[in-house]
This record gives structure tokens, C-alpha cells and sequence, in this order.
């Protein structure tokens, strides 16, 4: 027997703040060699139908997240969870908002450990299901004054403004382009399903932070080749091993660019000081976040604890 726990169960286990706190902590054990984490497999039909899977384990947890995507069909989430101790099964969950949150929550890290600490003004490009937590992550981390949010489909870039300001306590307005979007913005958000650049280099000023979520794959990219590998000072990555199978911001700048190494650095290494971060106000820094499971170990295994303690899901 173990616990099943369903997305409402799950969202309500893991509010924003923790889910940085605990992923910063996932961060904090990779950089000391604590957690093990394997880069997400895909296994590519001829119907359109594609399964995902991922694997990590910490000192106190172990476990996999699997996913199935087709176009017809949507998305469909699970994570499994064991124990490292004995290897006991302890829960399986119904993870698309495990994955929403701790994918923001990663966002949230890298927006505290590089953008500048005066950052006030937020540029989001992407109005779906995960834009949301990466503005949420953003504004539990820096204090927003004004958002401002584009994608293609006015009516929800409209629908988001709405809902982020309400949720928020943030003025969040729905732009008419890219570019009004993201010009003179303090920090930017690409959370889009692109293939091509969402923005151009020279909308981007000095002292900007960017945080580019949108693509896990190795032909898709969100920003230009000479923002990433030119104008910016700093780039970070969640892993530079995975970041070396499916950052296509990262792997088609370092082409484009002839570049002899894939230009980042890990997220980690910054989190538990070993190098630094941003070092002027005026550096422009990246945080092209592709998604790790040892997030979701750890985001899971205290939303398992905190689901036992309230008594939450059901035994299966």
C-alpha cells in the first residue's frame, strides 16, 4: 500500500515559498555531490505520442517522473516515490502541478541569486499554465511594482493579466508586442512553445535578468544567438549535462557562434557559493532552466510529508 495523492492534494501541499526553498536545497546537494540526477529519456512514436521520464535521489528520496504527450490527448503526469533508505514505495502523485510549481520555483532561485536586488519591473513573454508560476516564483522573490505580460493570442494574454494581478497584488498589463513587453523590463520571462526567438538583443538593457523556461529541446530556442554567447555576462543552467542534450537556446547559440564550450555554468555552483553570480548592476544574466527530477524529489518528498501530516490522499 502506498498514498495517492491528487493534483488539488499536491497543490496544496507545496505553496510557492517552500517550493524555492526546497528546490534551492536540491541545488545546495548538487553542488555537494548529495543528489544524483539523470537527464530526461523520450521515447518518440510514429503516432505523435511521446513518453518522458526522469529520475533523481537524495539522501532522503528517490524517485521518477513519467509523462505522456500527444497532441490530441494533452499532457498526463505521474511521480513515483521511494524512500533512499530501504527503497520503500511511499506515494505515487499526479504531477502537472508538481512539475508547474517547482519549474517556477527554479526560476525563483535563479531570479534571487541574479537579478539585481532593486529589480521592480517584470516582462513575461508566454501566457499559459506555466507563465504563471514563473511570475508567481519571480514576485515571492523580488518586489514588483508593474508586470507586463505578450504572446501571441490577445485574449489570453488579457485572461493572465487579470487573473496575475488579482493573485498577485501586482499591476500586470497585456502589451501589444515583444518588444513593448520586454524593453526597460528588469526581469524577463520566456515561457513559450517557440522554435525560433521570442525577442531580439537589442530590446534587452543593461542589468536585465532573463529567465528562458520555455524549451527542453535541442532544435527549439526562445532567445538569440547573440544575447546568449555576447551581451550577457552570465549564463546559468540547471545542469550542464542536461543542458548539453536539450538547451537548444544554448547549443544553437554555441553553433551559430562557434563557440569551443557550451557558454553556462551551473545554477548550483552560484547557490552554494562556489562561484559567483552577478557581479555588477549592469550585467545582463540567463537562467535557461530546462527541468530536473532531483526538483521534483524534492519538491514530492515534502509534499509527501506534509500530505501525511494533514492526513491528505488515499491509500492504494
Amino acid at each position: 500500500m502506498k498514498l495517492y495523492l491528487s493534483e488539488e492534494d499536491v497543490a496544496a501541499c507545496l505553496p510557492m515559498g517552500k517550493a524555492i526553498e526546497l528546490v534551492e536545497g536540491a541545488f545546495r546537494q548538487m553542488a555537494a555531490g548529495t543528489a544524483v540526477n539523470q537527464p530526461r529519456r523520450r521515447v518518440v512514436l510514429p503516432t505523435g505520442s511521446v513518453l518522458h521520464y526522469m529520475a533523481a535521489g537524495t539522501a532522503e528520496y528517490f524517485g521518477i517522473k513519467v509523462y505522456s504527450v500527444n497532441a490530441k490527448s494533452g499532457a498526463h503526469f505521474e511521480f513515483l516515490l521511494y524512500r533512499s533508505g530501504d527503497a520503500v514505495p511511499l506515494a505515487t502523485m499526479e504531477a502537472n502541478r508538481l512539475g508547474q510549481i517547482r519549474t517556477g520555483a527554479a526560476s525563483g532561485v535563479a531570479t534571487r541569486l541574479l537579478a539585481r536586488e532593486d529589480a521592480c519591473v517584470a516582462g513575461v513573454i508566454g501566457s499559459g499554465f506555466q507563465a504563471e508560476t514563473q511570475l508567481e516564483a519571480v514576485a515571492a522573490v523580488r518586489r514588483l511594482t508593474a508586470v507586463r505580460v505578450w504572446s501571441r493570442n490577445a485574449v489570453k494574454r488579457e485572461g493572465f493579466a487579470e487573473r496575475m494581478s488579482a493573485r498577485l497584488g501586482v499591476s500586470v498589463r497585456a502589451v501589444e508586442t515583444a518588444r513593448e513587453c520586454v524593453e526597460a523590463a528588469d526581469i524577463v520571462i520566456t515561457m513559450t512553445n517557440a522554435k525560433t526567438p521570442v525577442l531580439e538583443t537589442s530590446w534587452i538593457s543593461p542589468g536585465t535578468h532573463i529567465n528562458a523556461a520555455g524549451s527542453n529541446w535541442a532544435h527549439r530556442r526562445e532567445l538569440p544567438a547573440d544575447l546568449v554567447i555576447g551581451r550577457a555576462s552570465l549564463v546559468a543552467v540547471d545542469s550542464v549535462e542536461v543542458g548539453q542534450l536539450e538547451a537548444g537556446d544554448l547549443l544553437l547559440a554555441q553553433k551559430e557562434m562557434q563557440a569551443a564550450e557550451l557558454p553556462a555554468v551551473e545554477l548550483a555552483d552560484i547557490a552554494a557559493g562556489k562561484r559567483a553570480g552577478r557581479t555588477a548592476d549592469s550585467e545582463i544574466t540567463i537562467f535557461k532552466s530546462n527541468g530536473l527530477a532531483v526538483e521534483d524529489v524534492a519538491a514530492g518528498g515534502w509534499v509527501y510529508e506534509e500530505a501525511v501530516r494533514r492526513k491528505l490522499g488515499t491509500m492504494r
